[in-house]
């Protein structure tokens, strides 16, 4: 690094500066909403993604890659199980609180 006299009496350290990431490509990339003229289940043609996509929403159907999926419930988060295994646990305090014990041949 090397010191630059900014003011008199004033010094500050000029550090090696990197240039802004830019891309090689000469624009933006841009994502057209125009299409080839495609059929929809109404009979009518679109060249509008955005237009087909609206029309498929309000008829229900779902766009093969965008349908979400309901999250998976694990079988240890349901009530049910969780429910028996908290009863499984209290009789096996039970059990051992009355002084039963499990022996096991040496």
């Amino acid at each position: 690094m090397k010191l630059v006299e900014v003011e008199p009496g004033r010094w500050r350290f000029v550090r090696p500066t990197t240039p802004p990431a830019r891309s090689a490509l000469p624009r933006p990339y841009v994502i057209s909403d125009t299409m080839e003229p495609t059929e929809q289940v109404d009979g009518r043609f679109y060249t509008s993604k955005s237009a087909f996509r609206a029309v498929g929403r309000q008829l229900g159907l779902i766009e093969v890659g965008n349908e979400k999926f309901k999250p998976k419930v694990r079988v240890s988060a349901r009530p049910e199980t969780k429910r028996a295994r908290r009863a499984t646990l209290k009789t096996a305090l039970e059990r051992y609180k009355s002084g039963e014990r499990v022996r096991r041949a040496p």
